[in-house]
């Protein structure tokens, strides 16, 4: 659905491009994780998403929950070597930012092919 599209290929570059708030950030147990808190925004926005677009089947909310989790699979596998590291401001900051991108890009993707 997204995950194969140009706007997603963008997104992921987006978050290349940004790699350097990742890195050299010590690992205090203080916060919550990297992984934690990119779970946490995309969840969030994917039960905004379906709350706003009622009109959704049950099958196209699958297939929404199914490209959640391979977006979540990239992100742990760029991010691989600071998931279990706590988060900093700037790294919830951008990933805030990162999952609403996402949301907007399901978003544009629903109203085009299935809320025509």
């Amino acid at each position: 659905m997204v995950t194969d599209t140009e706007g997603y290929i963008h997104i992921i570059e987006y978050l290349t491009e940004h790699l350097e708030l990742f890195e050299n950030c010590a690992n205090t147990s203080q916060n919550s994780t990297v992984l934690e808190v990119i779970e946490e925004e995309m969840s969030t926005q994917i039960i905004s998403l379906c709350n706003q677009n009622e009109a959704l089947t049950f099958n196209q909310r699958n297939t929404i929950i199914r490209e959640i989790d391979a977006i979540v699979y990239d992100l742990q596998e760029i991010l691989s070597g600071v998931v279990n590291n706590s988060v900093t401001e700037q790294q919830l900051s951008f990933i805030k930012e990162f999952s609403l991108l996402i949301k907007n890009l399901f978003d544009t993707e629903i109203h085009s092919k299935f809320l025509l």
